[in-house]
């Protein structure tokens, strides 16, 4: 079995055209077709149901491509560790982050950091909280900038890089909007603004107001930041929300207030998997984040 081989299954299995799979391969269309007959001739199986110009997997052809594309990731990731061995500071970077994250945060660390390393490439994912988990944990992805950071994962493990708060956003004409900072219970009564039942932002907003005596109204709810502060500016409600999403974005008609007696918080850290190392130039970009946010100007731990 050759790897040639190998890549040609995996192109036609994926497009179910042999044609269409040569013109992606750059191939003639004669030279996949020979080396598909040859791999079944090899296995002594039948990989592919011939149905005029349009062919599918068989049952054990399912079977082949799982085994054959966990292959595949295996060489590719031993390629791509064996070059960056020899040059981590021009590798790839691949991270997930969520929307509260997006505007500031990550921008800023990955200047900083290719500063340092300007060769340096990132793979971008974002997504909610339990994506982002799931992400690592299957590989799609080596790490996440996350918060809060998730408890009882057996396959990840997480760093704290700083404690953020959360502050009350409310259009600019709400009674409470001239105070200097709010206390939890002056929000009650309120039509809250939040994320959707399941989002871990909302679970920490219900807990807070829950611990306090009550239960937020839900008026109106977004999937991600921009979609509840462009709720709250349009009047709609009250939120909670993360003060680093406010930074150089605070949405017009709008005023941020502090919470006090008690303050609103969250861990935010990075998770990465237990089960598998980093790749060299992930290694560095991760002890980079440990290294770096307890300098970083308007960070804590």
């Amino acid at each position: 079995m050759e790897l040639r081989q190998i890549e040609y299954f995996i192109e036609v299995a994926k497009r179910e055209h042999m044609t269409e799979a040569a013109v992606d391969l750059h191939v003639a269309q004669s030279a996949v077709s020979r080396q598909i007959y040859n791999l079944e001739e090899e296995l002594g199986v039948p990989l592919f149901i011939r149905e005029g110009r349009k062919i599918r997997l068989t049952p054990i052809g399912h079977t082949f491509l799982s085994h054959m594309e966990q292959a595949m990731d295996i060489i590719n990731r031993a390629k791509r560790e064996m070059a960056e061995s020899l040059e981590p500071e021009k590798g790839t970077i691949r991270i997930g982050f969520p929307s509260s994250l997006a505007s500031y945060v990550l921008p800023r660390v990955i200047s900083d950091f290719r500063e340092s390393y300007p060769q340096a490439k990132f793979t971008l994912k974002q997504g909610s909280y339990r994506y982002l988990i799931d992400s690592v944990i299957k590989g799609n992805i080596n790490m996440a900038l996350i918060g809060p950071l998730p408890v009882n994962e057996k396959k990840i493990k997480g760093e704290t890089l700083f404690i953020e708060n959360l502050v009350a956003l409310l259009p600019e004409s709400h009674p409470l909007a001239l105070k200097k900072s709010l206390s939890l219970n002056e929000l009650q009564g309120n039509p809250f603004i939040l994320s959707p039942k399941g989002y871990v932002l909302r679970d920490l907003v219900m807990k807070a107001c829950k611990l306090h005596g009550f239960e937020p109204e839900v008026a109106f709810e977004g999937k991600d930041t921009d979609a509840i502060k462009g709720l709250v500016a349009a009047g709609l409600g009250i939120t909670l929300i993360p003060e680093i999403s406010l930074i150089d974005s605070l949405p017009r008609f709008t005023v941020k207030l502090p919470l006090e007696n008690p303050s609103v918080t969250r861990a935010v850290g990075v998770i990465v998997p237990t089960d598998r190392e980093l790749m060299p130039t992930e290694k560095l970009f991760y002890q980079y984040l440990k290294d770096t946010f307890a300098k970083l100007e308007g960070f804590q731990k």
